[in-house]
């Protein structure tokens, strides 16, 4: 059974930071590229930051500079830095692990940035 697992949401105020972890089970971790999402109310899910299996990364132009997306794969893990948060980043956050047609998505962490 395959399973990916967000944590590290929480309520953050503006220019705070946060880590998110994406840990992954039932699959050979280094074998997969790795992705984060997010989706905020009324809006569209859209890409955050990727992390190819050799280690390559793209981001959004909206967090370039704020955010950092890395993997851990003896841990089998993935990790987003989020560091000068603004209100704008408030949204759900979603790990995606995928390789061609094959995907697997978490359940998503909630992540809210006020005053």
């Amino acid at each position: 059974q395959v399973q990916v697992v967000e944590s590290g949401g929480g309520l953050v105020q503006p220019g705070g930071s946060l880590r998110l972890s994406c840990v992954g089970s039932g699959i050979i971790f280094s074998f997969y590229n790795m992705g984060w999402y997010r989706q905020a109310p009324g809006k569209q899910r859209e890409l955050v930051a990727t992390i190819t299996i050799g280690g390559s990364t793209n981001y959004a132009d909206s967090v370039k500079g704020r955010f950092s997306i890395s993997r851990d794969n003896a841990k089998n893990t993935g990790y987003l830095q989020m560091n000068s948060l603004k209100p704008e980043d408030t949204a759900v956050y979603y790990c995606d692990v995928y390789l061609g047609i094959r995907e697997y998505w978490g359940q998503g962490t909630l992540v809210t940035v006020s005053s």
